[in-house]
């Protein structure tokens, strides 16, 4: 039960993150949950390394919606150049 709302998780950070970053015209639904499930693993890594700590469901979606924020950030300045 925890992986399908890992996967629910993911996929709604990876949206949200995706259309933050608007880059949501360019990639679908799968890679919005991929992208959201590293995110959380990013942002699970990283957030306390500098003392930020989520816990919830929630928590894990700001945590999730972070990291894919960050991980859609450096994918477009590699792609791109530039962070949009």
């Amino acid at each position: 039960m925890h992986f399908i709302i890992m996967l629910i998780v993911g996929g709604i950070a990876g949206w949200l993150a995706s259309m933050i970053m608007r880059t949501d015209g360019q990639q679908g639904i799968i890679l919005n949950v991929v992208v959201g499930i590293i995110g959380g693993l990013l942002g699970g890594f990283l957030l306390p390394m500098i003392g930020l700590n989520f816990a919830g469901w929630i928590g894990y979606l700001i945590t999730a919606l972070i990291g894919a924020i960050v991980l859609l950030a450096i994918v477009n300045l590699f792609r791109r150049g530039r962070v949009r």
